[in-house]
């Protein structure tokens, strides 16, 4: 016999509420369901393993079904079922979350995460692409009759006991809404299916494929006479048992290979290393984190970290439950106990997420630390890829660059690496001014800067290379941080400056002569950008050097690779110095020639071979110093 009730709501407006503000997104109308599916199921394996649901409980896998004449999708489930009862209790009520009364009913015999429903809600996500949705369901309780409930999208509803139904279970049934047809398209079901249910705990089946299989020998018959024939199978669209809810000891290299494949099938490097993750106190949290190859180029990869609710997909814009620096990573994060909105869409503020990006951090810098400690020659060999990582995080995170800083490492021009201690100790042996700054040279460009680098090194310096558009800030930083350190660039002055080194060379030249000099010499360059200065250098350093003050060039790289209120000194020209060695024979030759016209030439050659040395000789400049050159020769 047919009765009619009615839903019990506060509002008439439930619905339009449900569709409009509940779910951001119609299409998570799927994941719901298909999450309601693996509860009723994983509920009925629960009970099984209680005594309580006797017998073998046979195929339990979950179907999806598209019907385009019919306009239907239906969800099927072998899992507990519902009585007439359980409908109108589970159903009827909004917000009662029937997984939250099965977890608080059987507390102490089952664990808490076996279901993945919270806030009763999920199933009346079905409306917002349906304009009429029926349930089928036989409960797993000996004796139970079979019932269907219906709706329209209206508090009304109607529901009855029926005969025809024999199987446990509950199907739902989408009578798809005129403005939703593309939901009953295969391709576009499929593409949701393996975005939200890919990693769901039960077989998900969406339709048959065509497999190939070799049938077994028979008497008599040799390898070459058997064809492989070609037989149907079930479509699973998901993996139960991801690599993440496994123990790592069970896993090995190639597993972790594997699925890092299965994440993301269009990523064809593999990763460089990863850390699992396993944590059960005081919050839940699994998963599994890779360190993919990273350009110099600061750049958020398009294959993100995943986050999931009890293998349930949620996002992957995961910014606010990591540090902006592990978004450069890729993965998944599985934890019940991240806070979600009721839609499941985002994160709510909660301390726990606090927490969890705290912990994960200390996991990220434990495994790299591990592998510096370990293997460092391996370590060493990845740091290039590692590097823009590394320094992101210590930059952005305190805590982070508090364990970074024992495993940093500092690469110089030469290829060797050194963490921070080792290159403070290899500079103190060679700086002697104990009351200045431990001065790190470093340069940008080796081959623009040969000429510096060699410089030093012949003194017994290693120059550290910082070539990434991040190592501006990170150098800022280090400063900072490194109270008694100054890192300056190679060619911000002569090599015997920047090492603080008290100069005993006695100019060849005297003062009145540099003065008689500088005219000659600024002639040959232009005076509102390059500043002339004279130093007392060894003969075998350059004639002319170009140089730029540390701070005006430092200034200029933030501007141009991001550094906020930089910009008035980003928009101030270039300035040089044109430093003159007062030691070199071609300095004094030039002071001592009698001819002026060839003294200023001979000037203005060694000014443009100083200049060529830095590209800064160009155009009509370059021209004529090629001419003047010849005709010299």
């Amino acid at each position: 016999m047919s009765t009619k009730g009615k839903i019990n709501v506060q509002t008439e407006n439930i619905f339009p509420i449900i569709k409009k503000f509940l779910y951001s997104d119609n299409e998570i109308f799927l994941r719901e369901l298909v999450s309601n599916a693996v509860d009723a199921t994983q509920k009925l394996k629960a009970l099984a393993s209680m005594g309580e649901v006797q017998g073998d409980l046979g195929d339990i896998k979950i179907e999806i079904e598209v019907d385009k004449s019919d306009k239907t999708i239906t969800i099927k489930d072998k899992g507990i079922g519902m009585t007439k009862e359980d409908v109108e209790k589970y159903i009827t009520q909004i917000a009662f979350s029937g997984a939250e009364e099965f977890v608080n009913k059987y507390k102490d015999k089952v664990d808490k995460n076996v279901v993945i429903g919270h806030f009763g809600l999920g199933f009346y996500s079905a409306f917002m692409v349906a304009k009429k949705v029926e349930i089928f369901s036989l409960s797993y309780k000996e004796g139970s009759k079979a019932v269907r409930w219906e709706c329209d999208g209206s508090p009304e509803y109607q529901i009855e006991e029926i005969e025809n139904r024999k199987d446990r279970g509950t199907n739902i049934v989408l009578h798809i809404a005129d403005d939703c047809e593309e939901y009953l398209e295969k391709f576009k079901i499929d593409e949701l299916l393996t975005k939200y249910c890919k990693f769901l705990p039960v077989e998900i089946k969406f339709g048959t494929r065509k497999d190939r299989v070799t049938p077994e020998l028979k008497e008599g018959q040799k390898p070459e006479d058997v064809k492989q024939e070609e037989i149907e199978v079930d479509n699973i669209i998901n993996n139960p048992t991801p690599a993440w809810t496994k123990k790592p000891v069970d896993l090995t290299d190639d597993d972790y290979k594997s699925f890092y494949r299965e994440l993301y099938p269009m990523q064809f490097d593999e990763p460089l290393f990863w850390i699992h993750l396993n944590v059960d106190f005081p919050f839940n949290l699994t998963g599994i984190l890779y360190f993919p190859k990273l350009s110099n180029k600061l750049e958020m990869p398009k294959d993100r970290i995943q986050l999931y609710s009890n293998q349930v997909f949620v996002t992957d814009n995961v910014e606010n439950i990591v540090p902006d620096f592990l978004t450069l990573l890729r993965g998944v994060i599985d934890s019940p106990d991240i806070p979600l909105n009721v839609s499941r869409s985002y994160l709510q503020a909660d301390g726990n997420v606090k927490k969890i990006a705290s912990h994960i951090t200390k996991k990220v810098a434990d495994k790299l630390e591990e592998l510096f400690k370990k293997e460092r020659a391996d370590f060493e060999k990845k740091w290039d890829d590692i590097k823009i990582f590394v320094q992101y995080g210590m930059i952005s995170d305190e805590k982070f660059y508090e364990k970074a800083i024992k495993f940093a490492l500092l690469k110089t021009t030469d290829g060797k690496f050194h963490t921070f201690e080792e290159f403070e100790n290899k500079v103190k042996a060679l700086q002697t001014n104990k009351d200045k700054k431990i001065v790190y040279l470093y340069a940008t460009n080796v081959d623009e800067q040969h000429a510096y680098i060699d410089a030093a090194k012949s003194r017994g310096y290693e120059v550290l290379l910082m070539e990434t558009m991040l190592d501006p800030h990170y150098i800022n930083q280090l400063e900072g941080k490194l109270k008694d350190i100054s890192f300056v660039r190679v060619d911000s002055d002569t090599i015997d400056k920047l090492i603080n080194k008290e100069e005993n060379t006695v100019s060849k030249i005297t003062e009145d002569q540099q003065k008689e000099l500088q005219p000659i010499i600024e002639q040959a360059v232009n005076k509102e950008q390059f500043h002339v200065v004279f130093e007392n250098l060894s003969e075998k350093d350059s004639p002319m050097l170009i140089t730029r003050p540390e701070f005006m060039r430092r200034m200029k790289d933030m501007n141009q690779m991001g550094g906020g209120s930089m910009g008035f000194y980003g928009s101030m020209p270039d300035m040089y110095n044109l430093v003159v060695n007062s030691n070199h024979p071609l300095i004094t030759k030039i002071l001592a020639e009698a001819n002026k016209e060839k003294q200023t030439t001979l000037a203005k050659q060694a000014a443009d071979l100083a200049l060529l040395s830095q590209g800064l000789l160009k155009g009509e400049k370059l021209t004529n110093f090629i001419k003047r050159s010849v005709e010299m020769i």
